[in-house]
Order: C-alpha cells, then structure tokens, then sequence
C-alpha cells in the first residue's frame, strides 16, 4: 500500500511534511507509482498535462533542448522532490522534459485527481502554489547568480543547494549522483571549465570526485565556497 511504504519517506521533505494531514492522505490515496529504468524519460516538452510527481528512488533529470541540440539542465531533483505543479495552474503543456538518470520510482498523482482534490478543497491551492513558489524561488537565486557570481562560486553554491535537495531535506546529502556534464549544463560552463573547478575543490579537500558522482567531504567550507558561510 503506497500510504504505509512511502509516508515517512515523503514527510522528510518540508514541503509534504507540512501540509495538512488531511491532504497528505488525499494524495497518497490517489496517488499511483511509476518505474522508470535508466534514461526513460518521464514526459516530454509539450506534451500535456499529466499530473504531479515526487520522487521516492532515483533521481530526475530536468532540462530543456533547443533547437539546435544544446541542453540546459535545471536541476536535479531526488527524493522526496515534488514536482510538475505548473500544469495545474494554467493545463498548459510541458514546458520542460524530465528524464531518469538510472532506475527511478516516482508517485504520481494524476491531472485528473489533483483537479478534483483542490476542487473540493480550494484553500489547498495555496499549498500548490507554495511549491511553486519555491521553484520560481530558486530560479530567481539562479539568474541572479548566473549573472553576478564567478563561475567557482557558482558551482559550490549549486553542490550545496543539491546535497540540501533544493530546500526540501534538513541534512544535507553527502553524495550527489552528478555527472560532471550535467553539472556543466546547469551552469552554462564547458565541460573542461566545469572539470577544472572541481579538481580544485578537491585539491581543497571539500569534495571528492568519482565517476557519475560527487561526495561532499566538507560541508561547511563549501558553503564557505559559495559564499553562504
């Protein structure tokens, strides 16, 4: 039963943890899970609306690819993320694709069934519109950053909003399922400026490089680092 497995893993994130009980029960009850295997893409850019997720193992993967072929990745997002909120406010499609990075299960609650909870609940919208407001949040942090900081603040400052899984867990992740690539797309660096950066943070002692990953050996020097301490 989804309400007795995946609770305690969901009431770590801040954002399910405090919503009232009743709607906690209400979308664990209509929720359903989902598998994905590795680099199955959960939805597309434009394709329609298709509910919320959170994310109970693994790790999503959310970016966008322009015409071109070149890929910006926004984030990604591990348990007990939620996410795809947007649609339920305007039932536009996608504005992003979400891609698993290795095996994932995700809940999903569908379109369909979070209309209906927050039409027969309409102050719980304001509990949507909190989740999203987090997201656009961190997007604003990001711009700002994109555009005043030095690419190795910006790269210590992203590791760390990452191991605190974007607000959402109170102790930080010590390792990060992050390739170096996808950290380099989240910043609009190159791979080999990206590379650089880490090395000296290793250098430093404060993290630690393997394939695919990332572990935090110090926390508070990256913070340091990211000009956060």
């Amino acid at each position: 039963m989804i309400a007795a497995t995946w609770h305690a893993r969901l009431a770590a994130g801040q954002w399910f943890s405090h919503l009232p009980v009743q709607l906690q029960d209400s979308l664990l009850a209509a929720g359903r899970l989902r598998q994905l295997t590795a680099g199955q893409y959960l939805f597309r850019r434009g394709d329609s609306p298709c509910g919320v997720y959170a994310v109970l193992e693994g790790a999503v993967r959310v970016s966008a690819v322009n015409a071109q072929g070149k890929e910006a990745v926004l984030s990604l997002v591990e348990t007990p993320y939620w996410f795809g909120e947007i649609c339920l406010f305007d039932g536009l499609p996608r504005t992003h694709d979400a891609l698993s990075v290795g095996p994932c299960t995700l809940l999903q609650v569908p379109q369909s069934a979070m209309l209906e909870i927050l039409g027969q609940n309409p102050a719980y919208w304001r509990e949507m519109a909190l989740l999203m407001s987090q997201k656009l949040r961190l997007s604003l942090i990001n711009i700002e950053q994109m555009s005043l900081m030095p690419a190795s603040t910006r790269i210590a400052h992203r590791l760390m909003m990452i191991a605190g899984g974007y607000g959402e867990i109170e102790h930080s992740r010590r390792v990060l399922q992050l390739p170096q690539e996808d950290l380099a797309a989240m910043l609009s660096l190159s791979r080999q400026t990206t590379n650089s950066l880490l090395k000296a943070l290793e250098q430093q002692g404060i993290i630690k490089l393997s394939y695919g990953a990332i572990e935090v050996l110090d926390l508070p020097r990256l913070r340091q680092a990211a000009g956060a301490g």
